[in-house]
């Protein structure tokens, strides 16, 4: 029998208590034998998954050093919490955004590279097979060069959902809570981001955080790309509710993202194919393929990399260097929101 790999858990809210789920219910080859985090309710849940407590990653490894960490903070310490893994020369999975400020980030990146250290950033969506299949229909050059795209981020979060106070603050919000997994997976279709121009607004509840924004992205292969987020907005065209990915949200038969380009586009995670017969234009008949989907729970998928990169078996799909390229992109949509200028990106 193999000796299961030890993780520890930092962080047992909701997206912490997610993984713990994943794992329980998947047979993956792990096992959280620690959780930190200063709350009762955090001490609560390592007695309930029979797992050692500390308050700290700091108390943590002074006495033990898990195989990997799972760091599942609030956004605003993740840099922090990121740097004791760095100290501890432990590899980390850590949630999006890598860090709420990419000077911060660029220092947990460097600061992971000297050490050796492996970083995979939890844009889980990546390892979605949806993703994976639309990813190779445009690379395989289905639709023909990529000149146009639409994402559409529309969900409403209930008022509970802000009873934590970092959730209320900057640093939060939905362009850097939500719109960060959807940036990364244009990224991953449709190339490097070279500039945005952005509005947002608090306008419904007056945070100090925006509720809704809007994007127009240029990429630097020259396409163009539009973006809409609101978690203010009831409605069926989120990634979320199209993409059956995680049981707690329902499901529609919409897409949240259109693909174009010269040969036809593709509906996202829909995977239809749309085309005119022949050579056609726009006067020609046009018809959807719909392509057969292979439907695993990204988180699933994700952990078990996790595992391998942390066995040296695999690199990350998502390195930090990744996950700081898209989070440069989200605080240039922040940056532009605020002073209403065009912002270009370093190196595309």
């Amino acid at each position: 029998m193999s000796k299961k790999t030890k993780l520890c858990l930092a962080g047992a809210g909701l997206i912490g208590r997610r993984h713990v789920e994943v794992m329980q219910q998947s047979m993956i080859d792990a096992v959280i034998e620690s959780v930190v985090d200063p709350s009762e309710q955090g001490r609560q849940f390592a007695l309930e998954i029979k797992a050692k407590w500390y308050p700290t990653l700091t108390d943590m490894f002074k006495v033990s050093q898990p195989d990997g960490v799972i760091i599942a903070t609030p956004n605003q310490v993740h840099i922090e919490n990121g740097l004791d893994c760095v100290a501890a020369q432990c590899p980390m999975l850590i949630e999006k955004p890598i860090a709420t400020d990419c000077s911060e980030a660029r220092l947990l990146v460097d600061a992971a590279k000297a050490a050796h250290t492996p970083i995979l950033v939890g844009h889980h969506r990546r390892h979605n097979h949806l993703i994976k299949q639309a990813f190779d229909m445009i690379n395989n050059g289905d639709i023909g060069k990529v000149t146009s795209v639409h994402a559409n981020c529309w969900f409403y979060k209930p008022d509970e959902y802000f009873a934590p106070k970092w959730r209320r603050e900057a640093g939060a919000g939905p362009i850097l809570v939500n719109t960060i997994h959807d940036i990364d997976l244009l990224r991953y279709l449709c190339g490097d981001v070279q500039s945005v121009q952005a509005m947002s607004s608090n306008n419904v509840r007056g945070f100090d955080t925006e509720d809704s924004a809007v994007v127009l992205l240029k990429f630097a292969s020259g396409a163009l790309g539009t973006m809409s987020v609101s978690d203010t907005v009831k409605s069926p065209w989120s990634w979320e509710m199209t993409s059956a990915e995680n049981p707690d949200f329902s499901s529609t038969n919409q897409s949240c993202y259109m693909i174009g380009g010269t040969k036809g586009s593709l509906s996202v995670p829909d995977l239809s194919l749309w085309k005119h017969e022949g050579e056609g234009h726009w006067k020609s008949p046009i018809s959807a393929t719909s392509f057969a989907k292979t439907n695993v729970d990204p988180l699933v998928t994700q952990l078990r990399h996790f595992i391998d990169v942390i066995h040296s078996n695999a690199t990350p799909l998502v390195s930090g260097e990744e996950g700081l390229k898209s989070l440069k992109v989200v605080e240039a949509i922040k940056h532009s929101a605020t002073t209403g200028q065009t912002v270009f990106l370093e190196n595309g």
